[in-house]
């Protein structure tokens, strides 16, 4: 039994410093990965969730958008999505229904090794009875400091006026945000559209920042066309690297960026 005041406070100080030392350290770089999973369906027709996990683990990505995932649906064997994909990842995850589809729920995933404070889902305007989009809003914790990470997925119709009016209502929830954003996911718009052009007015292309080649993400055989992108604001991360990766586990090809945290 310790009856000394000043023995306790030294062993208190000890053990402080100890589990101090012991914390983890902000990691030096963090990757994240944006990809279209086309409900798991690669380009050979055949569903296979553990191919679309292998890509996640290979890539080594920390942060994971998902789009186009499918949980209670008729097409996918009425299987939860994003609960095999946590499972086969061991990341955490966080879904959002943006339509009911076939008996069960369609729209986004995020997955993540870092803890998530907060997380919501906004409904985007939609033109003329389209689809339904959405855009996830996650607030994780990485080494102590705070990032907003946003996954979406965009009208694919050849009329661009949705997209458009959705780059309005991206900014105004980034220009709302108390933290540094990372936007991403499947905008279904080549970089010379002006939906691409309003938002690269706020945010900055992560691959543009880094690169000249065009880096195609459809289709997956011979792609010549871009439409996912990783979006950062400007200054608070510093983009180390980007890939497209190789993949035919769905229709897109998944991209993947390593940022350090300024």
């Amino acid at each position: 039994m310790l009856r000394s005041p000043r023995l306790l406070v030294c062993l208190v100080t000890l053990l402080a410093v100890a589990a101090l030392r012991a914390a983890p350290a902000a990691p030096a770089t963090l990757r994240v990965m944006s990809y279209n999973i086309h409900h798991a369906e690669g380009i050979d027709g055949k569903l296979d969730v553990e191919r679309i996990a292998r890509v996640i683990l290979d890539a080594k990505a920390d942060i994971v958008g998902l789009q186009e995932v499918d949980r209670g649906v008729e097409r996918t064997q009425k299987r939860d999505l994003p609960a095999e994909l946590a499972q086969l990842t061991g990341m955490k995850v966080w879904f959002e229904k943006n339509i009911t589809h076939q008996g069960g729920e369609y729209g986004n995933a995020v997955l993540s090794r870092f803890p998530v404070k907060r997380a919501k889902n906004t409904h985007l305007k939609s033109f003329a009875h389209g689809e339904q989009r959405g855009v996830q809003q996650l607030v994780i914790e990485v080494g102590g400091c705070e990032l907003l990470f946003m996954n979406t997925h965009l009208d694919a119709r050849r009329d661009p006026a949705e997209r458009e009016h959705s780059s309005v209502e991206l900014k105004a929830i980034v220009a709302a945000a108390a933290q540094p954003v990372i936007l991403l996911g499947d905008f279904n718009a080549a970089p010379d559209a002006p939906s691409i052009a309003a938002l690269r007015a706020f945010l900055a292309d992560t691959w543009t920042a880094l690169y000249q080649e065009p880096g195609y993400t459809i289709p997956v055989r011979k792609p010549n066309k871009r439409i996912d992108y990783i979006w950062l604001t400007p200054g608070a991360f510093e983009p180390v690297s980007m890939q497209v990766l190789s993949s035919e586990a769905s229709d897109h090809l998944p991209i993947v960026a390593e940022l350090r945290l300024k």
